[in-house]
């Protein structure tokens, strides 16, 4: 497939510019892959040359890591509003995990934060700069601190392991989601029975909230 330029003008503006950059780039990436992309391409896509991208995002790396946070504030904008449906913590993190990750493993781009088949380009991406748990902890942290001012979870936990924790539960839910389907009760059994007690009050059995 023959790779073309739009001869499109960037703005003078320093964020719109590099918005219009990252629009150009998931058009490339839909159209070519993650993987087989190249700043070339996305320069040509946005009418411009490769080290004018480079003006904008001093790597491939840090472009897709932008990417990646756009994209992931938009996914989370539309859980928040779901999560907001389901009164207690225990929904929010059952329904809100099994929500954020149906959705994100459909997305080429957040998928690289938590997909087996992304490991070593999420290690290079993310991995040493914590991307995926800053993202994680940017997502739930509202709702941890609501829970632990109703009491619902314990006050002694960590915030910024719970996002590391969320973060693992993300990555190994992809996996099931991708071999069984979404809707398979099981999946969410499995949350509440072995990911939920972790956050419980010890005076709170995680069966009494099956009820």
């Amino acid at each position: 497939m023959a790779r073309r330029k739009t001869g499109n003008v960037l703005s003078e503006d320093v964020d719109e510019a590099r918005n219009q950059i990252m629009v150009a780039a998931e058009r490339v990436f839909q159209r070519y892959g993650v993987a087989k992309t190249t700043m070339d391409d996305i320069g040509k896509e946005a009418g411009v040359s490769r080290p004018t991208v480079y003006r904008y995002f001093k790597d491939r790396d840090a472009l897709m890591s932008a990417l990646i946070e756009r994209r992931s504030r938009t996914l989370f904008d539309k859980a928040r509003k779901y999560l907001l449906e389901h009164e207690t913590f225990a929904e929010q993190l059952v329904e809100g995990l099994i929500f954020l990750v149906e959705r994100g493993r459909r997305d080429p781009l957040i998928r690289i934060l938590v997909s087996p088949e992304h490991m070593q380009m999420a290690e290079s991406l993310v991995g040493s700069s914590g991307l995926a748990a800053r993202l994680t902890a940017e997502m739930w942290d509202p709702i941890i601190d609501r829970a632990m001012d109703r009491g619902e979870i314990r006050r002694d936990l960590d915030k910024e392991k719970i996002a590391e924790w969320i973060a693992l539960v993300q990555f190994i839910l992809v996996g099931r989601l991708d071999f069984d389907r979404p809707d398979d009760p099981q999946h969410r059994e499995m949350l509440r029975d072995f990911v939920l007690p972790a956050f419980l009050p010890s005076a709170v059995p995680a069966a009494e909230l099956k009820r």
